[in-house]
């Protein structure tokens, strides 16, 4: 498979990946415009199967990393045994993710009749919300190399669709653990919605996770690099000299 193909598949799932966070977000706000619990219920079950769809669908194409940190923790394990995102890879799937992110927020916010962009005003900056973004994401990224590792990756899209819809509910932060996604949800002054100013913030501690999970996963599963290309599911290996 073409790497521009990959490329685009990334930003595919991205971008609809924050569709689906954001448009829930805002039908939750809608229909539950005074339950606060309610509206996070509504949210984190449509993304858990969001999630776990859109890795289905675009999996075996690209892999269905949808997040820079997977993609980054997948090149650096999968260099030491040669496997996984070569450096090319990863400067393409990268930016096709937060440009994917940035387009996914965009749509929803038409779908449901708000401005293209709306800056978000949540704020959220505080030691405990960094935690629970660093926690989130070195589970999310031990959970994926670890199913790699051990031969089960082909229930990825179940196993991360739950991750994350539990992790809405157990991390103070409410589980953003992605950084293309954190950017996207920038772009929407709703329910789903960062402050840019709470961005770097936000990101930061995910890449602090991110080598967190990576550490863990290198001691527990030595092996694990040699895994890298079945992060996140099993998709088309590349064929040398492929270009279209």
């Amino acid at each position: 498979m073409s790497l521009w193909r990959r490329a685009l598949a990334e930003g595919l799932g991205t971008g609809l990946l924050v569709t689906v966070v954001v448009g829930s977000g805002i039908a939750a706000a809608s229909l539950s415009p005074h339950d606060t619990g309610l509206q996070l219920l509504e949210n984190s079950f449509a993304t858990a199967l969001g999630l776990a769809v859109l890795i289905l669908m675009l999996g075996p194409i690209s892999g269905a990393h949808f997040n820079p940190v997977v993609s980054a923790v997948d090149w650096w394990l999968g260099q030491r045994s040669g496997t996984g995102l070569t450096s090319r890879d990863l400067a393409a799937y990268l930016p096709a993710q937060v440009g994917g992110g940035i387009a996914g927020a965009i749509l929803a916010n038409l779908m449901y009749g708000e401005p293209a962009v709306s800056w978000s005003t949540t704020h959220r900056s505080a030691g405990h919300l960094y935690i629970g973004e660093t926690v989130a994401t070195a589970g999310l990224i031990l959970l994926i190399f670890t199913l790699a590792a051990t031969g089960r990756a082909a229930i990825a899209p179940l196993a991360v669709g739950a991750y994350i819809g539990a992790a809405y509910w157990f991390t103070s932060s409410t589980s953003f653990a992605n950084p293309a996604v954190t950017i996207g949800r920038a772009f929407s002054d709703t329910f789903a919605g960062i402050s840019p100013s709470s961005v770097p913030g936000f990101i930061t501690f995910q890449i602090l996770g991110a080598i967190i999970g990576a550490a863990l996963v290198a001691v527990l599963y030595p092996g694990a690099g040699k895994a890298a290309d079945e992060v996140v599911t099993p998709h088309i290996e590349t064929t040398a000299g492929a270009s279209s």
